[in-house]
């Protein structure tokens, strides 16, 4: 069976869905590998470095994709209008496409692979138990995201993170506020606290305020017997009340006029990131102070934010960049390959050399979101009717086609919804 690879053609993507190291256990599984030529650049990784470890390296999409069975991506395969080329018409009939596919934020790409015969599997929908923590993409690609948040936040932040002691005086430690304890948020709290900053952080999650303590941080938060039940069995947080969103934005108020740097990781899976940093709030900030907001794909914590962009508002300066992970791609990419090839290895037909989904799997439920050209995953199932006729495919192209705006992820903002409570990314 033949595995294609291609390059990430979605603007400001820089990650790769392979690397040498899972090229060579896919090849061991028996399976024939296909690199679009170029696809790891970004990420580190010459063609040769591929085809060392037995791949073959394809001279575009189109020939990558030819007699594939299985498709890996870092983000969804471009689709018809979104840029100069197709790459859905160019997948195979029957084909199995892995990848962070973001249904939610454009469902009608789930009609597009049941159109097109495709058997789509997004892995950001992984249900959060123990068995599928090593194909995690989410806390793979948030923990990444989590550090360099920190790092381009002190880059931006014009003082210190440690306390110094100098014969010219003491240089004062900075205060750094984490607002989301998730993977991300931990990781954030971790970093910051390495470099010496004095750290505190929320987080609506009743489990989240020890996991926060255990990192060295102060909790801060409001805590009532509604907190108690705030997590959702897949451990993200749920809506909040009216009057618990009044007390939170109260207790924001007054602590994050005391800080330094405030990094905001607070997500709900499939709606717009909650907006817990006000305009009112930035501008009762000192002048210097600095928000870095890693939920911008998601929309933004922080009601200043603009997505892509590094902006100042009242002396503060709001970093919008999207794709954070994108921003270290040769760790994102490896530990991306390595949740990739953990997935299909555990449906894995050992002796037939080909994926052997199970459907009444706990994880394949999770995230398989078309088969035999029917939507299936319970969100999406009116999503896409089954089509007589599979579309013809057009032309290959062997060019990056979408139109690079830097820092700017292309997938599509998800839909407005209600203001919600943080959960951690």
């Amino acid at each position: 069976m033949r595995l294609a690879i291609l390059k990430e053609r979605r603007a400001g993507e820089t990650r790769v869905a392979a690397t040498p190291d899972t090229v060579k256990k896919f090849v061991a599984m028996g399976l024939s590998v296909a690199i679009e030529a170029g696809a790891g650049i970004t990420a580190g990784i010459a063609d040769a470095e591929f085809a060392a470890q037995g791949a073959e390296i394809a001279p575009d999409a189109a020939a990558a994709l030819a007699g594939a069975g299985i498709v890996l991506k870092v983000q969804a395969p471009l689709g018809a209008g979104e840029g100069a080329l197709d790459e859905i018409a160019l997948i195979p009939r029957g084909a199995l496409l892995i990848g962070i596919l973001g249904p939610h934020g454009a469902p009608e790409r789930v009609a597009a692979y049941a159109a097109g015969g495709i058997d789509a599997c997004s892995l950001e929908l992984l249900p959060r138990i123990t068995r599928a923590q090593s194909m995690d993409v989410l806390s793979s690609q948030a923990n990444l995201a989590g550090y360099r948040a920190v790092v381009e936040g002190a880059a931006a932040f014009e003082r210190a993170f440690p306390m110094m002691m100098t014969a010219a005086g003491t240089v004062p430690p900075a205060r750094l506020f984490v607002v989301g304890a998730g993977v991300a948020g931990l990781q954030a709290i971790a970093t910051a606290r390495r470099m010496g900053a004095i750290v505190s952080a929320t987080d609506v999650r009743p489990a989240a305020k020890e996991e926060i303590k255990s990192l060295g941080a102060t909790y801060v938060g409001v805590e009532s017997e509604e907190t108690a039940q705030a997590q959702t069995s897949g451990g993200y947080a749920k809506e909040m009340s009216e009057d618990f969103k009044r007390r939170q934005a109260e207790l924001m108020a007054e602590t994050l006029k005391k800080q330094d740097i405030v990094i905001c990781t607070a997500l709900t899976m499939g709606r717009r990131a909650p907006r817990i940093v006000t305009a009112a709030h930035v501008q009762s900030m000192r002048a210097g102070s600095v928000i870095v907001d890693i939920a911008s794909d998601a929309g933004g914590n922080c009601e200043l934010t603009e997505p892509g962009k590094l902006v100042e508002r009242n002396g503060v300066k709001i970093l919008g960049y999207t794709n954070w992970a994108a921003r270290l791609p040769v760790a994102s990419s490896s530990l991306y390959a390595r949740n990739l090839h953990t997935f299909l290895a555990a449906f894995w037909d050992k002796e037939g050399k080909k994926p052997a989904l199970k459907l009444d799997d706990e994880i394949i439920k999770g995230v398989l979101l078309t088969h035999a050209g029917a939507a299936v995953h319970p969100a999406f199932v009116g999503a896409a009717p089954a089509p007589a006729v599979p579309p013809a495919a057009p032309a290959a192209s062997s060019g990056s086609e979408a139109t690079v705006v830097p820092g700017v992820s292309a997938a599509p903002p998800p839909p407005p919804a209600a203001p919600a409570t943080p959960a951690a990314s």
